[in-house]
């Protein structure tokens, strides 16, 4: 199988007099093999030097472990470890991964099996990360450039600009989990939550514990992953009317309030790791979803604070809760 060449970053690297400390990589794969070389290889050649590989297969039957053990042997940054899934899905995948005790780092980073990441992306979070006190739960996520298969740009994801904040991330998920980074703090608290509950998905889970434990979260305006998009994919882009018609389709069947159920129920399984006004504002938002009263939700929904990062967005926050569908 031949891949096209890895993309020149868009930017130079971010220097840094500190010492590199190392980047444990979560890659979750499952039949990927028609782009997991050039993921990879993109990964290579990142600008930071210390970088260490966990894959979780989950139960390939194409010629992805082949491709995986090939750069097992060749991998000159760190270690490189391959395991078996738990033959779950993509989010008990990422669970496995973020679980496992194993994978010992300063930094943790989140990746799809069929992106192509910038040379400078974990070099440029980093750099944020040392700008902030390491002993707060820290999270680095990014735009992402939408690409097709063959890797023509597409368009980009939105821009965000509202602050980051758990009142946000209750009723969204900021960024794709392939942009985000952890520091070990935030690591930490994530991994012991993902022992203790499931998730709807890695990225929505990291950013309502990172923001309800008070840690930081910065949302860094330059795209940095090149997010392919194809059949097989299974998230749209974020930009497209079909992408919007498919959260509306969601919203009116239910599966936004599906999805809001099993955050809460991770979260209050989890509740000592939050804060106390995080803890005030999930209390208030649950009781604004439970709400008969129409006036009582509205005016909980109000209370809570919670908020999407678009006006439209938060229309369709509002019409999810006249349709009982929050």
């Amino acid at each position: 199988m031949t891949a096209s060449p890895v993309p020149k970053a868009g930017s130079a690297s971010v220097p840094s007099s500190e010492p590199a400390g190392t980047v444990a990589i979560w890659l979750a794969t499952r039949n990927g093999a028609a782009f997991l070389d050039e993921q990879l290889r993109s990964l290579a050649v990142q600008t930071h030097p210390s970088i260490d590989i966990w894959a979780s297969d989950d139960g390939s039957t194409d010629a992805t472990p082949t491709i995986l053990s090939a750069w097992q042997d060749r991998w000159a940054k760190g270690t490189f470890s391959v395991r078996g899934g738990p033959g779950k899905g993509f989010a008990e995948n990422f669970r496995a991964l973020i679980a496992n005790d194993a994978a010992q780092a300063d930094f943790f980073a989140c990746c799809d099996q069929d992106d192509v990441w910038e040379a400078h992306k974990l070099e440029t979070a980093l750099a944020w990360m040392r700008s902030q006190d390491g002993s707060l739960p820290l999270l680095f996520c990014s735009r992402t450039l939408t690409v097709s298969q063959s890797g023509e740009p597409i368009g980009i994801s939105p821009l965000f600009r509202r602050k980051p904040s758990f009142r946000n991330a209750l009723v969204q998920s900021l960024a794709g989990g392939n942009t985000m980074v952890l520091n070990r703090a935030a690591r930490d608290i994530v991994a012991l939550a993902s022992r203790r509950s499931p998730f709807v998905s890695h990225d929505w889970w990291m950013y309502q514990l990172v923001t309800g434990a008070g840690g930081i979260v910065h949302y860094s305006p330059e795209p940095l992953v090149r997010y392919r998009q194809h059949g097989a994919n299974l998230v749209g882009a974020n930009t497209s009317w079909t992408a919007r018609l498919g959260r509306l389709r969601r919203l009116l069947r239910g599966q936004f309030a599906e999805w809001s159920e099993m955050n809460l129920a991770g979260l209050e399984r989890n509740r000592d790791l939050l804060t106390p006004d995080a803890i005030d504002t999930m209390e208030l938002f649950a009781r604004a979803r439970g709400a008969r009263n129409p006036f009582a939700a509205a005016t909980g929904l109000k209370r809570s604070g919670v908020y999407r990062q678009t006006p439209q967005g938060t229309l369709g926050l509002w019409a999810a809760l006249v349709l009982r569908r929050m």
